[in-house]
């Protein structure tokens, strides 16, 4: 039986306002000039260009209260026909994008730029290499349809037959599977080397093809990659040894040659590598004789302001005496573009006071550390720390170090860095885990790599430094320190 209820509900949404806020917080200040560009190709209310400003830049005061949330401002009235359209075209000197920190205080606008690398992608490198090539234009077309299903670690993973497909539905190019397999052994000789291979076998063989010299271990090295490749991915080194009747010295140059070689190809090229990727701060901290200076960098966030065209058609309709139908509703347009662009920069302004609240909490509760630089002077400290220091919520802090690094006297750090749980000691004393994990790097650098430490015996040796700490929690650090399990480190 069907029947008709009546039910009250407590619902919590965020409005669109509130929406662009959270995805400008998380954005790190390497991708915020591109959203910043977007923005602008979308609302052609929104305009860059620099505005005369009273107040100093690093004074966030004047636009938010004392616990961060931005001053109200008047908001426009639910009848957008009668709304004062002054309040569109008043004077923005005092209200405009002050959201520009200055990294050093000068007034220099040359040093403001950032100097960003130039570098070409893996596929437009290995797209170059085609050049060198004596191909037709037919061919020169297969080589582009290869390297395009080529993904980003450097593998072909599609089978020959689909690219084959491919060119001829897609380009009209009509070929057999002969000649891209032509072509792709080709690819298989650019640079890097590995380029272009199925799987990780054909990978690692084809990069022991393109050493040079008649280096008897690298001739090993492909015996056992070719011939015994699943029992040396399953470690099984004993039973290669002994099938190939090789020393232990040997042996062990043999599998040096190995471990040497790239499994990803691409990864040189990815922008996610941590070796090769280039970093741009969010935060600089600078020791001033035992002062702690934060300054926030905000140099590839160009000023913004609204459009004056787009105050001007405003005035202009405002001054106007005959206001029909279809003016009205392009001043409406007008209207929305304009609020999309206050609520843009009031997003912007917002970030940077956010951003600096925290990462200036971060630095006040991580004093010591920052005027030293020793690890063991990291204290336990967690999001809700933080979050509690600031007023904010707890995601809110998360954002902001979930991908902000911060520039010190001691190298750059992502954030998170510098959050870590805390652990009791026999006396009672609260120490951060990464004195922990400094404790078991020391233990594994310094065993016998004959007879490795087992997590039980890190355990033990934790306890007689002080450290009551689970077997469990040992194999977790230790597996964040990307430290093998005791029978992989051992040596024969």
């Amino acid at each position: 039986m069907l029947k008709l209820t009546q039910s009250q509900k407590l619902l919590q949404k965020l409005s669109p306002q509130q929406i662009q806020f959270i995805k400008l917080l998380q954005v790190p200040t390497a991708n915020l000039e591109e959203k910043i560009k977007e923005e602008l190709e979308i609302n052609p209310a929104l305009d860059v260009g620099a505005a005369p400003q009273e107040d100093d830049p690093y004074h966030l005061s004047d636009q938010y209260d004392q616990d961060g949330e931005p001053v109200s401002q008047e908001s426009s009235g639910e009848d957008g026909q009668t709304e004062d359209i002054s309040d569109y075209l008043m004077d923005e000197s005092d209200n405009m994008s002050d959201y520009h920190v200055r990294e050093h205080g000068d007034d220099d606008d040359d040093s403001r730029e950032v100097p960003i690398r130039e570098e070409s992608t893996f596929h437009e490198y290995l797209l170059s290499q085609v050049g060198l090539l004596d191909l037709t234009e037919t061919e020169q077309q297969v080589a582009e349809q290869v390297i395009g299903s080529i993904d980003d670690d450097g593998y072909l993973r599609r089978d020959v037959m689909s690219i084959v497909d491919d060119l001829a539905f897609n380009r009209n190019i009509y070929v057999t599977e002969a000649d891209v397999k032509r072509i792709l052994k080709l690819i298989q000789e650019f640079d890097p080397a590995g380029v272009g291979a199925s799987d990780l076998q054909e990978c690692l063989l084809l990069q022991l093809d393109k050493m040079t010299g008649t280096n008897g271990a690298a001739k090993v090295a492909k015996v056992i990659l070719t011939d015994y490749f699943e029992e040396f991915t399953r470690k099984h080194y004993d039973r290669i040894r002994q099938h190939l009747s090789l020393d232990n010295e040997a042996f062990k140059e043999a599998i040096q040659v190995i471990l040497k070689l790239t499994p990803r190809p691409g990864i040189a090229f990815s922008n996610g590598s941590k070796d090769n990727g280039y970093i741009i701060p969010d935060f600089f901290i600078h020791n001033n004789n035992g002062v702690l200076e934060l300054t926030l960098n905000s140099r590839n966030a160009p000023e913004l302001r609204v459009s004056e065209e787009y105050k001007d058609m405003l005035k202009t309709y405002e001054d106007g005496s005959l206001k029909d139908k279809k003016q009205k509703e392009a001043v409406m347009f007008i209207k929305q573009k304009i609020d999309s662009a206050k609520w843009f920069i009031d997003a912007i302004r917002q970030r940077q006071h956010t951003l600096l609240y925290t990462m200036k909490a971060i630095m006040d509760y991580q004093r010591e550390y920052f005027l030293s630089g020793n690890e063991s002077a990291l204290r336990p400290m967690i999001l809700k720390d933080i979050a509690d220091k600031i007023g904010m919520d707890i995601s809110t802090v998360s954002r902001v170090a979930n991908s902000k690094y911060v520039q010190t006297e001691y190298g750059t750090f992502l954030l998170k860095y510098f959050f870590s749980e805390a652990i009791t000691t026999d006396s009672g004393e609260e120490v951060s885990t990464y004195e922990v994990k400094n404790l078991i790097q020391d233990f594994v650098a310094n065993e016998d790599k004959h007879s490795p430490l087992s997590d039980e015996k890190l355990m033990e040796m934790l306890s007689e430094k002080g450290f009551q700490v689970a077997r469990r929690t040992v194999a977790k650090y230790r597996e964040q320190l990307h430290i093998p399990v005791a029978r992989l480190r051992k040596l024969a």
